[in-house]
């Protein structure tokens, strides 16, 4: 799902205002809190003006950022956190048993490696 989100993100992203990092690298230990220890509690993290948003609150805003079509989904946001984060963690639990899993992480070919930080 990790890769499939970041391939949305670059095709709908025609101004180029997202970058990725990897929460293991360079990018995100200098400028996130600790990881947790499990990987299994590790989310998807967004990091703006207003700050770090995690989980449920992290896709929203980059829907919401993406604007058109994709701010209709920044909606849920409606919806309370304590709600939608447990969905969110029953997803990402069973995102490989539902979507399948690779045998490797992505790699950036040369195009992509602009839009990825150390």
């Amino acid at each position: 799902m990790c890769n499939a989100f970041v391939d949305l993100i670059r095709r709908v992203d025609k101004e180029r205002i997202f970058r990725f990092a990897s929460l293991q690298g360079q990018t995100a230990q200098q400028l996130l809190p600790p990881l947790s220890q499990d990987p299994f509690q590790w989310s998807m993290v967004y990091l703006d003006e207003k700050g770090v948003h995690e989980q449920s609150d992290a896709s929203l805003e980059v829907y919401r950022r993406l604007g058109g079509a994709w701010w209709v989904l920044s909606l849920i946001r409606f919806i309370p956190r304590g709600l939608r984060n447990p969905a969110y963690r029953f997803v990402a639990r069973n995102r490989y048993r539902w979507f399948g899993r690779r045998e490797s992480c992505r790699v950036p070919d040369e195009e992509e490696k602009s839009w990825f930080l150390p």
